[in-house]
């Protein structure tokens, strides 16, 4: 029996690299073992368009196009339209076709559980929030010899690099910390800022793109992940730092919040670079001094009580989790009359 067709329209490809490409790469693998699902940037009915019987569309505004083309040709067929982080927190208020794509959806997707704060109550009955994943590693071994902070995210300003560079420049005299930054500078003048960062702070290394396995490896050895985003759907990074055992440092924003829980002891004001140094610092003075048992430190020190909370998070973000949802949201919208 031949398999039905779904098709995920991305508005990144692989070229990208980023939390769009993740998501709809593996949303393929999940699907494929019950449909025969492709990825493509635009769809426009043409072609092997028609072949297609229900879609799944990554973010309101850049996929709004294809979202168009789709409920007029194919108004019988389901369609879900995935909020995935700028497109929930700036574009629903300011951009009528990201607008009109949540109200051509059946199913509006989210991916962290403060997401449907941000929505009209009307459109509540037809959201969900699917938790992302992915595979669990075990933590590697971390030196006692300097705090590493790694910072993963494209150079843009919804990723706050601002408040990373501010912090480093307050810490610049400090030693026993490193700050590493991955990730690529989409406008030159961001490239600027990094190297001049670099040349005046010896702690912090702009390292640029890194590919997904090698970025996955450094979280593993990292004390910490520093995520400082002015605003987040739910991050990819976020949950790879979880389930590898290392905690994290994120500003207090919604898509933050959602993804590390309400109580989590490891946020800062968005933008509050003195207070990033503050917690740094903590955990670099942690991290040199040892075993808090051994060091007479309160016990739990900071850098426990949240690899304490990422483990409790953690089963959230397991892959059996997310790929019965998609399976769910897959036979729901095949199901449409």
């Amino acid at each position: 029996m031949q398999k039905v067709s779904l098709v995920i329209v991305s508005p990144a490809l692989a070229d990208a690299n980023n939390g769009n490409w993740q998501t709809a790469r593996r949303w393929q693998s999940m699907l494929a073992e019950r449909y025969r699902v492709r990825i493509c940037r635009d769809w426009s009915g043409s072609g092997r368009d028609a072949e297609d019987s229900a879609m799944i569309a990554l973010h309101a505004r850049r996929s709004a196009a294809s979202i168009q083309a789709w409920a007029q040709q194919h108004p019988d067929r389901g369609l879900a339209v995935v909020l995935t982080g700028t497109d929930l927190y700036r574009d629903i208020a300011q951009d009528a076709q990201a607008r009109q794509s949540l109200e051509l959806a059946q199913q509006l997707v989210l991916l962290q559980e403060r997401a449907p704060l941000a929505l009209p109550a009307a459109l509540h009955p037809k959201s969900r929030v699917i938790f992302q994943s992915c595979s669990a590693r075990a933590p590697q071994h971390k030196t006692t010899r300097q705090l590493r902070v790694l910072v993963v995210g494209h150079l843009r300003e919804e990723k706050a690099p601002q408040t990373v560079w501010q912090a480093a420049r307050l810490l610049r005299d400090q030693p026993g910390l490193l700050i590493d930054h991955v990730g690529a500078a989409l406008e030159p003048a961001w490239a600027e800022q990094a190297l001049a960062v670099m040349r005046d702070c010896p702690q912090y290394r702009w390292l640029g793109a890194l590919a997904h396995e090698a970025t996955r490896r450094r979280i593993q050895r990292a004390h910490l992940l520093l995520h400082p985003s002015l605003m987040e759907g739910g991050a990819h990074v976020i949950m790879e730092a979880v389930r590898s055992g290392t905690p994290v440092l994120a500003s207090r924003v919604d898509g933050n919040v959602g993804m590390l829980g309400p109580d989590y002891a490891g946020y800062f004001e968005c933008g509050d670079a003195a207070a990033l140094a503050d917690l740094l610092l903590r955990c670099r003075d942690e991290v040199q001094a040892g075993s808090s048992a051994l060091h007479g430190l309160p016990s739990p020190s900071l850098l426990e009580r949240l690899q304490q909370q990422c483990g409790q998070r953690a089963p959230l973000f397991d892959p059996a989790r997310e790929r019965a949802a998609l399976l769910a949201l897959g036979a729901e919208l095949l199901a449409r009359p």
